[in-house]
């Protein structure tokens, strides 16, 4: 097929749409024209884990703070409720996912094959809208408890009052800076965060247990309050139910864990088709993430109850946002708090990091398939920019406030959550598996119910997840609409018998009528083809081919074009196409039968009755419609000489 000739771009448009080849480097995560990493090769899990982990261990730096402000004496207990429901609910199904979608298409690809044309599309675009949530409050959130900690170290508590928004804008620029210049993952940087920053939270840990120790009141005291607030040990239990949605922050980064999958590297016999070395270890990846961050939410969340004035936790407090970093200073001196607050904005930056990687990835995976971003959508750079922009402006409604962002965050996890334990309970049942689809089943049910509440009693997660769903969705149907005329088959294949027709025809001279079948019978023909000599002036010789077009799922944007030949009632030669479009599959068999016979093709239509509004809209939504102007307007896109443009013809 032809191609349009452009001037050179300038050299600022040549940096912007650059694309992603600076993130394939080294084993990184690729984005969608990243050099694919070659089958078989990657890092051990447990490397892999805390590339995970920069997410999933990060939120220690909030979750014990935001626990305490929900369940007050009782955050141990609801703790061991939210560690109860991430072993035995969020965790099986993620290692179900892992099985279902070894090559880190997660759980929105599944429920993607079991809806078809544009309802499966919506359904999409409305999980990308909570999933574009979780990660843009993740890079929000992150940013703004990196800033609390920033501020309220002892040595620049003075020098930086007041400055929490400034400094949470300036991680966020920064992050967007990097990645402008060329952001590179590098595994080894998420290893080493990682592992300093449990190192660390473990020496708090043994602090804190070590005070308890000594003054062993604090426990009883805690004891007493506890059965005097709440009576007995149901009822702490009813309500660590009740406060349980409210600590959901606990259960993200199992959806990072499985985005992770391509660069475990499983074992040498493994294939991209079975590759069950890397599903084995992404569950022990999963699994060990699960168990580290199970213990260290207990223990730190009893740690800050039992050790931490209440009034600290609230806004304006010393532990607000930063319970652990409270204990670092409290306990073990500003020397090693101050190791503990860079280490603990270190990696609460890189989760930000991450999480802009896998907005960078998520959203090329679907879009530009669908017909639904733009062009340069598919660079890093330029999109790096909308998104830095976005964050710039979820951080000033939220006034870089870690609590106020908990329920947006907790909305787009646990959305993403309930949809992958609805994905593999259908997959469970599909398979046959009464057991696990009742395990699964009863998983969603939990995981709905706590999505519910949460949208109940924090709203604002569920409006600013409405207000992505509704841009994502806008801005889709709109570069759909811009691109309607794109001729976007990316390969036409002719059968054998398809090729003969194209060549004999090409001896005298190539003439198609598009035909749209009925009842494909001798009538049907004979009539079609007076009826073009009639309506163009055609001479009774003048040799014809038909092309008829199927549709068979209009949502789908591009994709490739089988031309199969055969002939009908002994005289009449068919060309039989399936496209998602009509007048682009057309166009495309055009323009491949120019390219690869070196004629110009001659197509005859007949005009469409009705009105020209409601054809165009039966084009742009089911591939049919107005098929003669639109048909021209496809090749004249595509090929800007009216010399080599295939000629349309309509009476």
């Amino acid at each position: 097929m032809s191609t349009t000739e452009h001037p050179a771009p300038s050299r600022l448009r040549s940096w912007m749409l650059e694309g992603l080849s600076d993130m394939g480097k080294g084993q990184g995560v690729t984005g969608p024209h990243a050099t694919p990493e070659p089958p078989h090769r990657g890092q051990a899990w447990y490397r892999v884990m805390c590339l995970t982990g920069v997410d999933y261990f990060s939120t220690l730096g909030y979750q014990p703070g935001i626990a305490a402000l929900a369940a007050g004496l009782l955050s141990p207990v609801a703790t061991v409720v939210l560690v109860v429901v991430t072993l035995a609910g969020a965790l099986p199904v993620y290692r179900r996912v892992a099985e279902e979608s070894p090559h880190g298409e997660g759980s929105i690809a599944m429920l993607e094959r079991l809806l078809t044309f544009w309802k499966g599309k919506l359904f999409v675009l409305t999980l990308l809208g909570f999933a574009a949530t979780d990660f843009l409050i993740t890079i929000t959130l992150s940013a703004a408890d990196a800033s609390t900690h920033l501020v309220e170290n002892p040595h620049l508590t003075e020098a930086l009052h007041g400055q929490r928004m400034l400094i949470t804008l300036l991680l966020v620029a920064l992050l967007g800076a990097v990645f402008l210049k060329g952001f590179l993952e590098a595994i080894g940087v998420a290893v080493a965060l990682v592992a300093t920053y449990l190192a660390l939270n473990a020496v708090v840990v043994a602090a804190g247990f070590w005070h308890v120790v000594t003054a062993g009141h604090v426990v009883t005291d805690w004891s007493h309050a506890l059965t005097a607030e709440h009576g007995n040990v149901f009822a702490m239990v009813g309500v660590s139910l009740l406060v349980f949605p409210k600590l959901a922050l606990g259960l993200s980064g199992f959806e990072t864990g499985v985005a992770v999958m391509p660069h475990v590297k499983g074992d040498p016999g493994d294939t991209e088709e079975h590759p069950a070395g890397r599903i084995r270890d992404t569950k022990k990846l999963l699994t060990t993430a699960a168990l580290i961050m199970s213990v260290f939410l207990i223990v730190t969340s009893f740690l800050t109850t039992v050790l931490i004035p209440e009034k600290e936790f609230e806004s304006g407090g010393q532990a607000n946002g930063r319970a652990l970093a409270y204990l670092a200073h409290e306990y073990l001196g500003n020397t090693f708090g101050t190791v503990y607050d860079v280490s603990t904005i270190a990696i609460l930056w890189f989760a930000g990091a991450s999480a802009m990687a896998g907005l960078l990835n998520l959203m090329p995976r679907y879009l530009p398939r669908y017909g639904m971003a733009p062009h340069w959508a598919r660079a890093v750079r330029p999109m790096v920019l909308v998104f830095t922009l976005i964050a710039f402006l979820v951080t000033w409604v939220f006034d870089a406030d870690v609590d106020a962002q908990g329920g947006a965050y907790a909305t787009g996890v646990l959305v993403l959550m309930s949809s992958a334990a609805i994905a593999v309970t259908i997959a469970a049942r599909r398979a046959g598996q009464r057991g696990w689809t009742v395990t699964f089943g009863v998983v969603s049910a939990v995981l709905l119910y706590v999505t519910v509440v949460n949208v109940i009693e924090r709203p604002d997660g569920v409006k600013i997840g409405a207000c992505f769903i509704a841009g994502i969705i806008a801005v889709s149907l709109l570069s759909r609409l811009a691109r309607a005329f794109e001729l976007r088959v990316t390969d036409v294949t002719l059968d054998p018998l398809a090729e003969r027709f194209v060549r004999d025809a090409a001896s005298r001279k190539l003439r198609f009528i598009a035909n749209e079948p009925d009842r494909r019978d001798r009538a049907e023909y004979r009539d079609k083809i007076e009826q073009i000599r009639e309506d163009n002036d055609l001479p009774a010789h003048e040799d014809f081919v038909f092309a008829e077009v199927t549709v068979t799922d209009p949502s789908e944007f591009e994709g490739r074009l089988v031309v199969r030949g055969e002939v009908l009632h002994g005289r009449y030669r068919v060309l039989t196409l399936e496209s998602s479009s009509i007048p682009n599959a057309l166009a495309a068999l055009l323009l491949h039968v120019r390219d690869t016979t070196g004629c110009t093709p001659h197509i005859y239509f007949e005009w469409t009755e009705g009105s020209p509004f409601a054809n165009f809209l039966r084009f742009f939504l089911f591939g049919q419609g107005e098929v003669a102007p639109v048909t021209r307007e496809v090749l004249r896109e595509a090929e800007p000489d009216r010399v080599r443009r295939p000629r349309v013809h309509t009476g």
